[in-house]
């Protein structure tokens, strides 16, 4: 049974298209990386959670302030390179994200050290064209994108 994780994709309208809300992983293993790094707000659930939950609540975590009230759209889930399947949901906010406060976990590091470590699950959120997101984001989430471009064409 592969592993699930679901997820929020905000959008708002840019000034060249859509931008969309995208985390930054934390702790030492993505600190120098940027390109193909980054992530949509998510976590994994269980078979017995309801994906719509279970994002929210991963919202919340990751980014430290509420889920936007608003429509919601269900993206076609995708496969990761690792064979997580995410479920994604699209919605329409222009939250302001100064405030963002992630939640942390912890890490052995220097790994073998014996010395645990607090990272920030993601270490900062940012709005960015979809275009730049193309870039950024995680190649096995990267079809988010178009599933969203998908549904604002035909909205």
């Amino acid at each position: 049974m592969p592993r699930t994780s679901a997820g929020l994709l905000l959008y708002r309208r840019g000034a060249d298209g859509y931008d969309v809300l995208i985390g930054h992983p934390g702790g030492p293993f993505w600190a120098r990386k940027d390109e193909a790094a980054w992530s949509i707000p998510k976590g994994e659930y269980t078979d017995d959670e309801d994906p719509w939950v279970a994002a929210q609540r991963e919202f919340v975590e990751e980014i430290g302030l509420p889920v936007p009230e608003g429509p919601r759209v269900a993206l076609p889930p995708v496969k990761q390179s690792g064979g997580k399947i995410v479920t994604a949901f699209a919605v329409a906010a222009d939250l302001d994200v100064t405030d963002s406060v992630s939640n942390t976990f912890e890490l052995e590091w220097p790994k073998g050290s014996g010395t645990i470590k607090e990272f920030p699950e993601m270490d900062r959120v940012a709005w960015v064209s979809v275009a730049d997101a193309y870039v950024k984001l995680l190649k096995g989430q990267r079809p988010l994108l178009d599933h969203l471009l998908a549904h604002l064409d035909g909205a």
